[in-house]
C-alpha cells in the first residue's frame, strides 16, 4: 500500500488545468499513483471535468472553468482551480475506494532483425553482443507501461535490461512502420503509426495498436504489462494485421 498524498503537488496549468505532480523519476509505484488517480476520476468525475492525461509521474486534469464555477457558487469558492484542487484532494483521501484491478498481461509478437529490425545489428555491435543475445535479452523481459504519448497509442515502457540500451539515431528517420519495435535509452517501445523516429528499430509486430473506432482506441493502457515473443516472417505474415479489435 502507498499514501496517494505522500510528495503530491497541485499546481494549476493556465485558467483550465491543473497539473498534479505524484513524485520525481519514474518507477512503478508513482505508476501506481498515476493509475489511481485516473481510476478514481474516472469513477467519480466533477462537474467540467474534461479529461486527465497521464505522463511518467504526473497527471494534467483538463476542466471547463465555468462550469466549475458556476456549480460551486454557493460554497465561496471564487476561483475554479481552488475548488477543482479541493475536489482532487478530497478524492486522495477516499482513495481507498477505489477497486484493485488485476493487470493486463499481453504478449506481443515480433519478428526481430532483417528489413523488419534494420538496427539490430547496430544494438549488438554497440554492446559486443549478437544480435540472437539481443533478441534473447529484449524478449526475456517483462515491461512496464508508463504512459502514452508521441503519437496515437505509442507505449512508453520501462524494464529493458540495461545490457542492451542504446542511444537514440543521431539522424532520425523520416518514416517508421506501423509496430516497429525500438529501443531509446533504457526505454522500449513500439510504434502505432507511420511517422518519423529516432529510436533504435530491432523488430516489427503484426498487431494493430491504434484503431480510432474502436473504444479505446488503442490496444495499451498505462499499467498493462507486455511481454514480447519472438517469430518469424512467416508467422509475421500471417498474423499481419490481426488484431483490430480489443473491446
Amino acid at each position: 500500500m502507498f499514501d496517494l498524498k505522500e510528495n503530491v503537488q497541485i499546481r494549476p496549468l493556465g485558467d483550465s488545468a491543473l497539473v498534479i505532480q505524484v513524485g520525481e523519476g519514474i518507477n512503478e509505484i508513482i505508476q501506481k499513483k498515476v493509475k489511481s488517480i485516473l481510476s478514481l476520476l474516472e469513477k467519480y468525475p466533477f462537474q467540467g471535468f474534461i479529461e486527465a492525461v497521464p505522463a511518467y509521474n504526473n497527471v494534467t486534469i483538463y476542466y471547463n472553468p465555468i462550469d466549475v464555477y458556476f456549480s460551486n457558487r454557493e460554497k465561496n469558492i471564487k476561483m475554479p482551480y481552488e475548488q477543482v484542487k479541493t475536489k482532487i484532494l478530497s478524492l486522495m483521501n477516499e482513495s481507498h475506494i477505489v477497486e484493485t484491478t488485476k493487470e493486463r498481461v499481453i504478449d506481443i509478437p515480433v519478428v526481430y532483425g532483417g528489413e523488419m529490425g534494420p538496427d539490430l545489428e547496430f544494438v549488438a555491435s554497440y554492446h559486443d553482443l549478437t544480435p540472437s543475445e539481443v533478441i534473447k535479452i529484449h524478449s526475456s523481459m517483462e515491461y512496464l507501461v508508463y504512459m502514452i504519448g508521441f503519437a496515437p497509442g505509442f507505449p512508453f515502457m520501462g524494464g529493458m535490461n540495461k545490457q542492451i540500451a542504446t542511444p537514440r539515431k543521431k539522424n532520425p528517420s523520416l518514416a517508421i512502420a506501423p509496430g516497429s519495435v525500438g529501443i531509446a535509452g533504457n526505454q522500449t517501445g513500439i510504434y502505432p503509426l507511420e511517422t518519423p523516429g529516432g529510436w533504435q528499430i530491432i523488430g516489427r509486430s503484426p498487431f494493430c495498436l491504434f484503431s480510432p473506432e474502436q473504444s479505446p482506441p488503442t490496444l495499451l493502457q498505462p499499467g498493462d504489462r507486455i511481454r514480447f515473443t519472438p517469430i518469424s516472417l512467416e508467422q509475421y505474415k500471417i498474423m499481419d494485421g490481426e488484431i483490430k479489435s480489443w473491446e
